[in-house]
């Protein structure tokens, strides 16, 4: 035990012998730790929470790729079409949505939006009635 507080007067002598080399240790703590938190926060939120929805472990986004358009994916609102709901037994209830862009209109300079399209069903799919 001695020698362990030995050492640690020692430390703080040599960090107290050049100031500079001790800020420049504390700051690249204090960076590490905040980019840490930081990115930790943003996984948190987007990977680890669940979805805010009742069952979210049992939401399934089916959808299909398309390199020759260089788009990293497509809904498969075509697949899905093909789903007969009388006779399906994997999916409980089935619905299909799009995002894409459209232009708003209407005021002095037309706009680029966000929109999205879905089935009337997708509010029951995800309990949001």
């Amino acid at each position: 035990m001695n020698s362990i507080w030995r050492h640690l007067r020692y430390a703080v002598r040599s960090l107290l012998k050049k100031p500079g080399f001790a800020a420049i240790a504390v700051l690249t703590l204090a960076l590490g730790i905040g980019a840490n938190t930081a990115i930790f926060s943003v996984v948190d939120g987007v990977l680890l929470e669940p979805l805010p929805y009742p069952e979210p472990d049992r939401l399934v986004a089916i959808s299909h790729s398309a390199p020759g358009l260089e788009l990293p994916w497509l809904p498969s609102a075509t697949g899905l079409h093909l789903i007969d709901r009388e006779e399906n037994r994997a999916f409980r209830e089935v619905a299909l949505y799009q995002t894409s862009a459209a232009n708003l209109t209407g005021g002095e300079a037309p706009e680029r939006i966000r929109v999205g399209r879905a089935t009337p069903s997708l509010f029951r799919v995800l309990r949001a009635d």
